[in-house]
């Protein structure tokens, strides 16, 4: 199966290579197109698994910027069951399978695909993206497919609307009242906290700590919480590439990585050098104060804002983990030989990221300020108590603890 991969770039649509895929395997085969290559200020879609040359390119799984605008657990899932009742022409054989099932309109960064040279942009259920008044649909077709009651009016319901997005936890594609494309995450019914909640709380308090966060709303929808965060990887009705720090580094899917790792992509590939890294470390120091153990290196996103060049983009799913829960969520590692994450650690390898000792104590207080005031915030939020009471050891640990002792 061959499939003509674009990007669309600076307001206009180019097209970049074709992508083979050998039936019944993982691996396939890229090349860019000649008129790509010949193109003043071309650039590899894929900065160290597709390097811009001429010729053929293997793998023996998807490249890893196709594979970040493609779906995680919840998309695959909705998918799998599309083909087991018809709903879709074929079934996915291959991680390309999944890609090119989902909705070009709302699909993550700037890469489209179509099979037809002549014919429409790969959204084979693509229906118009919902307004946000429509979130009680989405959740109740979610439920169906949590408790595996969905009909094949649900799934296309899903399907059509966008809601395969990357990610393993329920969600959809909206547009909000202005017309600006956003994500609802919706609850699961097996939920043992108000995960919407935790996350907005987080974001907020992100943003307190001096943060660039994704724009963020917690709502509630039949009487259950839902976060919408706008999307970052659209500028008006532009695309902007994306890739996560998974690809930018050319790790494999599941490597767990390391925060100096994406400094030192930082360092090869960025755009502001000495900016993004300030704000890595900000980044890291906060999670490790809050608790977010959602951290992996797919939830570190990076935006072409210059040709070749990529930065970092506004933080997004972060998510505090109470203790009880954090044995089974890893946390990715500050450094590359390092497996207990403290402030000390944190602190000794501060110079990685430019800084000297003064300024990362600085950024040190700004973060210990901002999630000692998670409980106000979070009543300001309007999150009850008994929400904010589950949440209390992600916010109030030893961690903790050693950072006000430093600050």
């Amino acid at each position: 199966m061959s499939t003509e991969v674009h990007i669309d770039w600076e307001g206009e649509t180019y097209f970049v290579g074709l992508l083979h895929g050998a039936p019944h395997s993982p691996s396939v085969t890229f090349e860019y197109a000649a008129e790509w290559l010949n193109r003043r200020g071309a650039f590899a879609i894929d900065p160290t698994g597709l390097p811009l040359q001429s010729g053929p390119q293997h793998s023996g799984s998807l490249f890893g910027a196709i594979q970040d605008c493609g779906p995680d657990r919840w998309g695959r899932v909705l998918i799998e069951r599309a083909a087991r009742k018809g709903i879709l022409d074929q079934k996915p054989y291959q991680d390309i399978d999944y890609v090119v099932a989902l909705d070009d309109t709302s699909r993550i960064g700037a890469l489209r695909f179509r099979s037809d040279p002549k014919g429409p942009f790969l959204a084979p259920h693509a229906g118009k993206i919902p307004p946000i008044v429509q979130l009680g649909a989405f959740l109740n077709a979610a439920d169906a497919v949590h408790g595996e009651s969905e009909t094949a009016k649900d799934l296309r319901y899903l399907l059509g609307q966008g809601s395969p997005l990357g990610g393993a936890r329920p969600k959809s594609a909206i547009l909000l009242r202005d017309g600006r494309l956003a994500i609802a995450k919706f609850p699961k019914p097996d939920d043992t906290r108000e995960i919407a909640a935790g996350e907005i709380l987080a974001l907020t308090l992100a943003a307190r700590a001096g943060i660039q966060v994704a724009e963020h709303q917690l709502i509630a929808v039949n009487h259950r919480s839902v976060s919408i965060v706008v999307r970052f990887d659209r500028d008006g009705p532009h695309r902007l590439p994306f890739l996560s720090a998974n690809s930018l580094l050319g790790l494999p899917p599941g490597e767990p990585g390391a925060y100096t790792m994406i400094a030192d992509g930082i360092r090869q590939l960025g755009d502001d050098f000495a900016g993004d890294l300030r704000e890595l470390w900000r980044r890291l120091i906060f999670s490790l104060l809050a608790s977010n153990y959602d951290d992996h290196l797919r939830n570190h996103g990076f935006l072409m804002r210059r040709s070749g060049r990529w930065a970092l983009s506004p933080a997004y799913d972060m998510n505090p983990v109470p203790e009880i829960d954090r044995t089974q969520t890893p946390k990715t590692a500050i450094t590359e030989d390092q497996e207990v994450p403290t402030i000390a650690v944190a602190l000794d390898v501060a110079s990685r990221f430019g800084l000297k000792p003064e300024e990362a104590v600085a950024i040190l207080r700004d973060c210990v300020v901002a999630v000692a005031a998670w409980r106000k915030i979070g009543r300001q939020l309007r999150i009850p108590a008994s929400t904010l009471n589950a949440y209390a050891t992600a916010f109030e640990h030893p961690l903790m603890e050693e950072a006000q002792k430093i600050a």
